[in-house]
């Protein structure tokens, strides 16, 4: 069993395949904030309007110093195509083997049409530049999330 992460908790380090930067690890995420959120599945409609939602804040962030990333079990060829149709502005991480995602308390068992089964369940986490978690969200729902996202991170470097 995995240790619950939790608020001021060092991301795991993790170093998987990315869109855009080939190998993305823990330690291409220190020295800026970033975003990790962790959705279930390339080209299905809540992630379709996540994705695309970050993306086009994307310049806003990027201006605010706060890199983003994607995270799912798809595999990069997925993830690729996926980037590619949506012209996504940042990288996705393919985490085939769940040990990003289940290191980050997000691999959960879920239910369909009575069925169970696990998945990713959609999650964001908030890290500042020394990889330390800032803010956690579990049970993403897709609406409002970015602008919540962004506003959290207003709210904590003001309070820095």
């Amino acid at each position: 069993m995995v240790k619950e992460i939790s608020l001021n908790d060092k991301l795991p380090s993790f170093s998987l395949e990315a869109t855009k930067v080939e190998t993305c690890s823990d330690s291409d995420l220190l020295g800026k904030w970033a975003i990790l959120f962790i959705y279930p599945k390339d080209n299905t409609s809540g992630c379709t309007r996540e994705a695309s939602d970050f993306n086009e804040r994307y310049s806003e962030f990027e201006s605010a110093g706060v890199r983003i990333f994607g995270v799912s079990k798809d595999t990069l060829a997925s993830h690729t195509s996926f980037s590619k149709k949506l012209n996504l502005q940042f990288p996705l991480i393919s985490d085939p083997q769940t040990q990003l995602i289940q290191s980050l308390n997000a691999w959960k068992e879920k239910s369909m049409y009575g069925k169970k089964y696990m998945g990713a369940e959609r999650s964001t986490f908030l890290i500042d530049e020394s990889l330390s978690v800032k803010y956690i969200w579990r049970k993403v729902k897709v609406d409002g999330h970015v602008n919540e996202v962004f506003d959290k991170y207003q709210e904590l470097i003001r309070d820095l």
